[in-house]
Formats: C-alpha cells, sequence, structure tokens
C-alpha cells in the first residue's frame, strides 16, 4: 500500500468517529463548533448504516480471511488495516482496538495511528486507555495538536480543567526548548487558541481574552483565534467590541470559511447571552482535528 492509499485509509476510518485529522490546518473546539452549527446538514458525516443479510456475511468473512493472514503474520499491516476496516462496518469498534494498537507499534513515527487508537478508546468509554495514548504520543510529539486536543478534552471530561490548563501551559512555557531542539515542533499559537477555549469553557474570560490575544500577535493572519475573542466577546454580552473582530475574522478566513464567518456573526448577534458558555448555543462538542 502506498503512502497516500495509506493516508486515505485512515481519513475513512476518522470520518466514521465523526471526527477528522487534518494535516497543517486545525481548528480549536470553541471555532469548530461554531462553523459546525452552520453547515447543512446534508454536509454533516454520519456514520454509515450496519449491514445485513449476504452483505454482512460477506464481511464476516472477509474479516475471517485477514484473521487468516494475521495468524501467519502478525504485523502484516494490509492485513491489519483491512481488519480494521471490516470490523468497523460490521460495527464491531470494541474489535478494532487490538489491529490498531499494532498499527501503532509498527508505525511511530505516524502519529495518525496512536491518535485514531486513542479516540477509538475514547469512543469505547475508556478514558484512562485514550489518555495514556495521547500521553505516549505526546512524549514523542509534545506540540502534537490532536493529541493536545484529545487529553485535554478527556481532562475537562473528568471535571480536571485545572489540569488541562495546566498541560497546554507546560506545553507553551516550554516550546522555546523544544523548537530550539527541533524548530517547528509546537505551534505556540496554535496550544493558545486551545488554551483560550479551556479557559472560555469555564467562563474565565478575561483569562481567555489575554491568551487569545497572544494567539493572534503569534499569528496575525490566523482567523481562528480572531472568530474564537469575538465569539467569547459575543457570550459576554459585549456585542459592540465583538462586530469588528467578526468583520476582521471574515476578511481573514479563506475563501471556504467565509460564509459561515458571516453566518456564525449574525446569529451570535441575534441572540447574546452573557451568561452561557463561550460555543455558541447549541452547538455540539465535537473532536476538533488539529494539526
Amino acid at each position: 500500500m502506498t503512502e497516500k492509499q495509506s493516508n486515505r485509509w485512515m481519513i475513512n476510518v476518522v470520518v466514521f468517529f465523526v471526527v477528522v485529522v487534518l494535516v497543517g490546518f486545525s481548528i480549536a473546539p470553541i471555532v469548530e463548533s461554531a462553523l459546525e452549527s452552520q453547515r447543512s446538514p446534508d454536509a454533516a458525516q454520519s456514520p454509515q448504516a450496519l449491514p445485513s443479510g449476504q452483505q454482512r456475511a460477506d464481511l464476516e468473512n472477509t474479516a475471517r480471511g485477514y484473521e487468516l493472514v494475521l495468524q501467519r503474520e502478525p504485523e502484516n499491516q494490509t492485513a491489519l488495516r483491512g481488519l480494521v476496516d471490516a470490523r468497523i462496518a460490521l460495527g464491531d469498534i470494541k474489535g478494532t482496538v487490538e489491529p490498531l494498537e499494532t498499527l501503532a507499534e509498527l508505525n511511530p513515527g505516524q502519529p495518525s495511528y496512536t491518535i485514531l487508537l486513542a479516540q477509538t478508546k475514547q469512543y469505547l468509554g475508556d478514558r484512562e486507555g485514550a489518555a495514556q495514548a495521547y500521553r505516549n504520543l505526546l512524549e514523542e510529539n509534545p506540540g502534537d495538536m490532536n493529541a493536545l486536543k484529545g487529553l485535554s478534552d478527556l481532562l475537562t471530561q473528568q471535571e480536571r480543567p485545572e489540569a488541562a490548563v495546566n498541560l497546554l501551559t507546560d506545553v507553551i512555557d516550554s516550546a522555546p526548548q523544544v523548537n530550539q531542539v527541533k524548530p517547528g515542533s509546537v505551534n505556540v499559537p496554535a496550544v493558545q487558541l486551545l488554551l483560550g477555549e479551556v479557559y472560555a469553557q469555564q467562563s474565565r474570560f478575561e483569562e481567555a481574552i489575554t491568551t487569545l490575544d497572544a494567539s493572534i500577535k503569534g499569528s496575525p493572519q490566523d482567523f481562528r483565534p480572531v472568530l474564537a475573542k469575538a465569539i467569547v466577546l459575543q457570550r459576554q454580552g459585549k456585542a459592540d467590541e465583538a462586530k469588528p473582530l467578526f468583520s476582521q475574522a471574515e476578511s481573514l478566513a479563506p475563501a471556504q470559511y467565509k460564509d459561515q464567518v458571516k453566518k456564525i456573526a449574525t446569529a451570535n448577534a441575534a441572540s447574546p447571552s452573557p451568561s452561557a458558555p463561550a460555543s455558541p448555543a447549541g452547538a455540539s462538542d465535537a473532536e476538533a482535528p488539529a494539526e
């Protein structure tokens, strides 16, 4: 299997879990949830229906075939990926854990496998297993945004927001040393954007704004922290301060996001709620791809 085919396979698996692993362009939760709320229902990805009858029988036979191959060649990656695909199609998400663990071990240079494993464990309710997978990846890649997003989300879900804050501030504080050893390892403005979201979720708005300002300063052409700041201000009832930031975010946004940014500004202006969470009302807590 070529590298291009392997990447396509991994993306297909992630889409099944209704998450997206993007390379080079991440969106923090506060921004992604806002953008997601403006997408048309037809554009949303949803898990495929489970097979029945002959189709299910064929998939079971396919899975058994891959299992037989792996008995002889336990590190056959084509068979491992095929088995994951077949078990997903059968609705056997738990059955994907073992082959994903093997793929992650065999491909330490491809973080996507470990991310898939962590997301699968999280999907199955194994938060500790998911957290450990994220930590393992962060030991080798301290600036991996998918792992930082996943682990900070888990800590927040476990009602440990301060641990999430400490995780992200530690990464920011250590970034100069890490980037000196390996340039580009930690994207500080992106981590600040994620930290701003954690603060906003806890209604720590002053800290959120300060952190987002730092992200804007570090990446002035990025629309995401500008949009995030506008949303936070709008949810505080500061519509006059938010309005020019929405306009700035729209101006900076890539073409495919401009209309959505405009809709977000309109939606927030129509229903400001100072006591509400920073994310727009009705937005779901979707997994956020990150770079």
